[in-house]
């Protein structure tokens, strides 16, 4: 009954895919750029049905395609892709926004963590990919607010999308500060109920947002 349970297999594999994803989300290897699986496997040290394996992760995902006869490749996305991915952010923090009075104590203390995690990654060094996901983690939050495990599952898949598409953008540290600012003002809204004024402000974030990420992808010229 339980003879296909292999649990040492099952963490190679996650290991794995969790060191090409790294490589993905850091701008290693750009989209479009074919996923070996011989040279894959020999750099990593690992079987080919392990990197198969891992791949098929993210190509679940969605961060990597399969390519007709020619296997799996870092995926691209489109402008279509982008539009996509901001109306279905939109839908789920705008639903977290409007779940606030009723939020969790710990799921609201989760998102005044995240956002003081990012602001102090901010006066750090860190690098782009790290603020990237620090950035990210208050988005999810915001998800969270609603207590549904499915719906923050649905932004984590999206989170995926954006840092792929964000991972070769040249960012520079300028507009850092503000960016912080404003989702200070966001959680102040929150706080103070405001909640018709805190859906408005995320709306034009996420307009924002979704510019700099078709900007990303070269698909515009828009950028935050």
């Amino acid at each position: 009954m339980y003879e296909d349970l292999q649990l040492e297999h099952s963490s190679t594999v996650d290991r794995a895919a969790d060191e090409i994803r790294r490589a993905l989300f850091a701008g290693q290897l750009a989209p479009g750029t074919p996923l070996r699986e011989l040279a894959l496997s020999e750099a990593m040290g690992v079987g080919r049905s392990t990197i198969r394996e891992a791949l098929g992760v993210l190509v679940g995902e969605g961060v990597a395609v399969r390519v007709p006869n020619k296997g799996v490749a870092v995926k691209e996305l489109t402008a279509d892709d982008v539009h996509d991915v901001s109306r279905a952010r939109v839908a789920l923090e705008t639903a977290g926004l409007r779940h606030w009075p009723e939020a969790a104590d710990e799921d609201r203390r989760t998102l005044h963590e995240a956002l003081d995690h990012y602001a102090h990654l901010a006066e750090a060094p860190a690098g782009p990919a790290e603020l990237t996901e620090a950035h990210l983690q208050i988005h999810r939050a915001l998800v969270a607010l609603t207590g549904s495990r499915r719906l923050v599952a649905a932004a984590d898949a999206l989170s995926a999308e954006i840092r792929l598409g964000l991972a070769h953008l040249d960012r520079t540290r300028a507009n850092i500060a503000e960016q912080v600012a404003d989702h200070r003002r966001l959680v102040s809204l929150l706080d103070r109920g405001l909640i018709s004024a805190a859906i408005d402000d995320l709306v034009q974030h996420l307009a924002a947002a979704e510019g700099s990420l078709l900007h990303a992808t070269g698909h515009g010229t828009i950028g935050i």
